[in-house]
């Protein structure tokens, strides 16, 4: 398994048409195979701050999806990124 997490930094300003404008890639990365889960979300303490949280099957899944990464507006829009990507040996209960 794979997991994608991290934060990005967006104008507070332009957060919420940030976020508005992921809502197709949100879709369209739940309906791509070996997607488990992906997120993006509003931090609550920093009016800047999106956060990040993907978990796929495989790297083969991700880099499917992943294409050629956010469209030019988007990227635009980050002001800093901090994602990493992590393999997961095991999953367990909490």
């Amino acid at each position: 398994m794979i997991i994608v997490a991290g934060w990005l930094a967006v104008a507070p300003e332009d957060r919420d048409a940030y976020l508005a404008g992921c809502a197709e890639a949100v879709r369209l990365a739940r309906e791509a195979p070996g997607c488990l889960e992906y997120a993006l979300g509003a931090d609550l303490l920093d009016p800047g701050r999106v956060t990040v949280h993907e978990r796929w099957e495989s790297d083969e899944d991700l880099e499917g999806f992943r294409g050629s990464g956010p469209s030019d507006e988007q990227a635009s829009r980050i002001l800093d990124a901090r994602v990493a990507r992590y393999r997961i040996s095991a999953v367990e209960a909490p």
